[in-house]
């Protein structure tokens, strides 16, 4: 796969996302949407942090299995429970997606919801990736 982040420069630079990412490949991976579950289908976790990284480990896990790696992300959509409090946790949410996925940044969007599948869930990631 190749991918060409897009950012204008009549744009406001983007931190932590790409305004637009030009992707070319054979297969496209949709990602269901992951929540901070582990194999039980428990959530885990009691902060905000603490899910994103649970939920972004289990995004990354399924696009392992279908032969991806996080440079292959073209799009991630992020719901949460509480915009403020993601706004709030920004910096540590920044260093957990560094870590775990690089810094080859999709496009994203960030959007509250009013509540989750599993009423303890407070952040749920879903996207697409393009691979070779």
């Amino acid at each position: 796969m190749t991918t060409e982040r897009v950012n204008p420069p009549e744009l406001s630079e983007p931190t932590g996302f790409s305004h637009a990412v030009v992707a070319s490949g054979s297969r496209v991976v949709f990602l269901a949407g992951q929540t901070a579950l582990d194999a039980d289908g428990k959530i885990t976790g009691d902060t905000l942090p603490e899910q994103f990284e649970k939920a972004l480990g289990n995004l990354l896990a399924a696009l392992r299995a279908a032969g991806g790696t996080p440079a292959d992300l073209a799009r991630v959509t992020v719901y949460a429970t509480d915009v403020a409090a993601y706004r709030a946790h920004a910096a540590r949410l920044g260093r957990i997606w560094r870590e775990s996925a690089g810094r080859d940044y999709p496009a994203m969007a960030v959007v509250q919801v009013v509540r989750l599948w599993d009423e303890q869930a407070m952040v749920e990631l879903d996207g697409f990736a393009v691979l070779p």
